[in-house]
């Protein structure tokens, strides 16, 4: 470890080393073939079997992979999986088409990025709208690191196109799509009316747009606190707005209303790790980030 790391204090996060991981066994509908298909979660080392829903209290951590249940017909998808790293296992995620053919006939695309975040996934997914607001975003947290750490390797094809998949349509158009470690640390209050509403205390983002040449070993991606955190990462509202679950029991959007300053309290912390950064159902297909040793770094 640097010197410079040695004079901080550092923490692994929660299954941050990747070691573990739960496999999940669940059966497709019969209309695409019946296969029982298998799934990641970044958590305890056991075998879940039979399509149910994961209990995210054993973990902090959920990803884009899919258990969905869209007009009765019962699909996954898979873009995280567990794969070898320099010192053991490792995450790796990746952006892939989640394809299928209906009754041998009809085929559907649908583009997914492979994601990890802080927070739990709403199963079965039910709608392939909006796909944000399946997922209830950020876990309690109260520390105020100075960086968050991390291990990785990225592969990207660097081709200039972007692709939208969405069902049965598929478009093509100009562009690039970063890979993205993303941490926002908020200060979240609820109203009255069960609306949730956030100032963001602290940013640390990290962007990698090119492939690397083997992997890239304690990565610093330092966390910006108060208003300064601005360039790098803006406010998240509207149509882009994350969602938590209110004291009512209802999905509704994280409304970030402003900056706190820098000295302000923490309650919540959104880390999204992602092997591309433009959304839902766009983005590079063959992006692939590998990620280990997950560490936040405190000063002592």
């Amino acid at each position: 470890m640097s010197q410079s790391l040695s004079a901080q204090r550092v923490e692994l996060l929660p299954f941050g080393d990747f070691e573990h991981w739960t496999v999940r066994h669940i059966q497709e509908s019969s209309i695409l073939g019946g296969e029982v298909k298998t799934i990641y979660v970044v958590g305890p080392d056991e075998v879940i079997e039979g399509n149910k829903a994961y209990d995210y209290k054993k973990t902090p951590w959920a990803s884009s992979n899919a258990y969905a249940k869209v007009s009765g017909v019962t699909k996954t998808s898979l873009s995280v999986e567990p794969d070898n790293g320099p010192t053991g296992r490792c995450a790796k995620l990746s952006t892939v088409f989640a394809s299928c053919r209906v009754a041998g006939l009809m085929d559907i695309q649908v583009l997914a990025t492979g994601s990890l975040y802080w927070g739990k996934m709403f199963e079965p997914i039910t709608s392939v709208k909006n796909p944000y607001s399946n997922i209830d975003w950020g876990i309690p947290f109260t520390g105020k690191p100075s960086a968050l750490l991390i291990d990785y390797k990225a592969l990207l094809p660097a081709t200039g196109k972007l692709v939208k998949g969405t069902t049965f349509h598929k478009t093509e158009f100009p562009g690039e799509d970063p890979c993205r470690v993303m941490l926002l640390l908020q200060r979240r209050w609820e109203d009255a009316d069960g609306n949730i509403h956030a100032e963001r205390v602290g940013t640390a983002v990290l962007l990698i747009g090119r492939s690397t040449q083997g992997w890239v070993k304690d990565g610093r991606i330092p966390v910006i606190y108060g208003e300064a955190g601005k360039k790098l990462m803006d406010l998240i509202n509207g149509e882009n707005a994350l969602y938590a679950v209110n004291s009512r029991g209802k999905r509704v959007k994280i409304m970030e209303d402003g900056w706190a300053g820098a000295d302000a309290p923490c309650t919540h912390a959104v880390l999204h790790i992602s092997s591309g950064s433009q959304g839902g159902y766009t983005g590079a297909p063959g992006n692939t980030l590998w990620i280990d040793n997950l560490r936040m770094e405190y000063p002592r």
